[in-house]
C-alpha cells in the first residue's frame, strides 16, 4: 500500500464520520461517485505523492484534491459551506492511517469555488496536504 492510500482510506472515513460534513452530505462522500448520485455529494480528485525522505526517515508528502457537487440553481453558498466542514473536518487532526503509516501533519492548504459548463452546479475543491512517515 501506498502512502497515498493509506491516506484516502483516512480521509473517507474520517469525513464519513463528521457530523458537520455528513450533516450537509448524509453518506454521499465517494472515491468515485456511482452514477445515480444525487446532490450535494463529494468525491476525490487528483492525488499526488512526493518522496520527503531524510535521513533515518522514510517519508511522503501526499496532496490530495477533494471535490464537492452541490445543485442549488448555480449559488455558490451551499459548495462553500460544505467546503468549511470538510476544513473542519480535516484540518490539523490525528488521522489512524493503516498499513503501517503514520500521520505526521495535515492542513487544508486552499479551498475555492468554481462554476460548472452546467450552470445549476457548483464545484467546490478542498486541497489537502499531508506529511507521512512510512516507518510507522
Amino acid at each position: 500500500m501506498s502512502a497515498s492510500a493509506a491516506l484516502q482510506i483516512a480521509l473517507i472515513d474520517a469525513l464519513r464520520a463528521s457530523a458537520g460534513v455528513t450533516a450537509s452530505l448524509g453518506q454521499r462522500i465517494w472515491d468515485n461517485a456511482p452514477a445515480e448520485a444525487s446532490y450535494p455529494y463529494l468525491t476525490l480528485g487528483p492525488a499526488q505523492e512526493l518522496d520527503d525522505s531524510a535521513e533515518c526517515i522514510d517519508g511522503s508528502e501526499c496532496f490530495q484534491q477533494i471535490d464537492i457537487w452541490t445543485q442549488e440553481d448555480g449559488s455558490q453558498l451551499g459548495a462553500k459551506q460544505i467546503c468549511g466542514a470538510v476544513k473542519k473536518a480535516l484540518h490539523g487532526v490525528d488521522l489512524a492511517l493503516s498499513g503501517g503509516f503514520t500521520l505526521v501533519l495535515i492542513e487544508v492548504d486552499s479551498l475555492r469555488v468554481v462554476g460548472d459548463p452546467d450552470e445549476k452546479i457548483a464545484h467546490g475543491i478542498v486541497n489537502v496536504r499531508a506529511l507521512i512517515d512510512e516507518g510507522g
